[in-house]
């Protein structure tokens, strides 16, 4: 089993969201509102009058087969919304109950 944690501009969740269920990866914990910035040349996503977009995250615990396609899907929502934001990692699990 992999956890694959997903952080992105809130303004693509119903798109996160949709590559999860067109995958049928049905659990997932998700975090709406958070605060961050890009490691490259992302901008700051902080709430503020200044920086004004926040963003969301999902972790999932998904079947080491579901990864790669998981990924693929979403490189190809980073592609068509590069500007917006969107990085995903991938975790072993060791364990869980």
């Amino acid at each position: 089993m992999k956890s694959v944690f997903i952080s992105y501009n809130q303004s693509i969740t119903e798109e996160v969201q949709e590559i999860l269920d067109n995958l049928a990866i049905r659990g997932y914990t998700q975090w709406m509102d958070v605060k961050g910035r890009g490691s490259v040349e992302g901008l700051m996503h902080e709430g503020t009058h200044t920086w004004p977009e926040l963003n969301n995250a999902h972790l999932t615990i998904v079947e080491d087969a579901k990864v790669p396609l998981l990924l693929e899907k979403l490189k190809a929502l980073n592609k068509d919304v590069e500007a917006e934001g969107l990085r995903a990692f991938v975790w072993n699990i060791e364990d869980g109950i």
